[in-house]
């Protein structure tokens, strides 16, 4: 993964990627002062941990990938579909929730200085990742992927087990998330959504996949100009109906599908560059 080197470059794809990482990776609340209702802290034990190093400067890197029962399991995958899963267009379509903490300096066997992260996972699942080799490099490939998206970094895909500790360094408490809003909600029939006073109705198109034959997906791709982050964003979706608001109050769209889609099939994805966010939403069979 090639990195621009100046600071405006890495911001702008760190919050390109916001979107994409957003259900997967469980942000850690970043300080108790910030804890509120909707958080709680955790203590996470010890699972294992990787080395690997920074890029391009060759530095230390240790990752502990941490327990917990708090952290909710993905869903249940065979290694098989896996396997397929990794073989596909979108690999991203399977979520890992997991809470990444703040880096903290340590010394490694030599007495060298270090940074290491701590990872935290479900523990039923972490024990999955330590039966099946292949569930176990998925996860550490997810956990770097979430490190340098959430810190603007960029680490080595080289990376080793450590065989005699499963941890570096001490494993410290974490703050997540107990609630979370659903980036899609699904409509009740016939509810009502008044848009908000002086939003305008965005441009948008939709696309059907493939294009010929019988159709799978339905992908609205709606332009949303001065929007910044998809945290400003509220999309609910029905059967055949998308309403989507942009606050505080840039714009409303309320369209109906000519195909019935399935809600709890679909996925949203925000680009902070192009300012455009698509829908992807899987057609249901009648």
């Amino acid at each position: 993964m090639e990195r621009d080197s100046s600071l405006v470059s890495a911001e702008l794809e760190r919050r390109q990627q916001e979107a994409l990482y957003e259900q997967l990776v469980m942000q850690t609340m970043g300080g108790l002062q910030n804890r509120g209702a909707d958080s709680r802290v955790i203590k996470p034990e010890p699972g294992f941990c990787v080395k690997t190093f920074s890029v391009p400067d060759k530095q230390k890197v240790f990752v502990n990938i941490c327990q917990s029962p708090a952290i909710p399991p993905p869903p249940h995958l065979s290694k098989q579909e896996l396997l397929d899963l990794l073989q596909s267009d979108d690999p991203t379509g399977y979520k890992v929730p997991m809470s990444l903490g703040e880096p903290h300096a340590e010394l490694d066997n030599n007495s060298q200085g270090c940074t290491a992260y701590d990872v935290v996972i479900n523990s039923e699942f972490l024990e999955k990742c330590q039966r099946e080799q292949l569930f176990l490099q998925f996860v550490v490939a997810v956990s770097l992927e979430g490190l340098e998206n959430k810190y603007s970094l960029e680490l080595s895909r080289e990376w080793k087990m450590l065989k005699n500790r499963k941890f570096l360094g001490s494993v410290n408490n974490q703050n997540i998330r107990t609630q979370s809003k659903p980036i899609i909600r699904e409509l009740s029939p016939g509810e009502q959504l008044a848009a908000p006073p002086a939003a305008q109705r965005p441009e948008f198109c939709l696309l059907v996949e493939p294009p010929a034959g019988e159709p799978e997906h339905l992908i609205a791709e709606i332009q949303l100009p001065g929007v910044r982050s998809s945290r400003s964003l509220v999309l609910d979706l029905g059967e055949d109906r998308l309403v989507l608001t942009a606050r505080p109050s840039l714009f409303h769209l309320d369209c109906f599908f000519p195909l019935c889609v399935d809600p709890e099939k679909s996925s949203a994805q925000f680009n902070v560059t192009t300012e455009v966010l698509t829908v992807t939403m899987r057609v249901t069979r009648l």
